[in-house]
């Protein structure tokens, strides 16, 4: 019987993962994510930041005379963890009306 309810709570959880380049624009975005849905009742979990991945590059500065002086580039990835327990259909759907800017990608996950 216990394992019968496990799987139903965590069948109705959803889980947004939220990527930007930029610390300020996920920030707001996250902010605006979690006003939407206390607004429609629901309860929220997070916003939870994970580690930020860093993506170094080293590009020569010259093709042939200074081989061995190059630049140093790095991006980095914010990320941050909301779960939604128990989403309702109102939920889901001002998270699919919200506008986000351009540089965040949001993932949605049932589960």
């Amino acid at each position: 019987m216990a394992r019968k309810d496990e799987e139903l709570t965590k069948e109705q959880r959803l889980r947004l993962r939220v990527k930007s380049y930029d610390a300020k624009l996920i920030d707001n975005s996250v902010r605006q994510i979690i006003e939407a849905i206390r607004r429609q009742g629901g309860e929220v979990i997070g916003p939870v930041p994970l580690p930020t991945e860093f993506k170094r590059y080293t590009v020569n500065r010259s093709t042939f005379v200074h081989k061995k002086s190059g630049e140093q580039f790095e991006m980095r990835v914010h990320k941050r963890l909301i779960d939604i327990p128990s989403p309702s259909q109102k939920i889901i759907e001002s998270l699919t009306d919200l506008n986000l800017p351009a540089g965040v990608d949001v993932e949605i996950k049932m589960g």
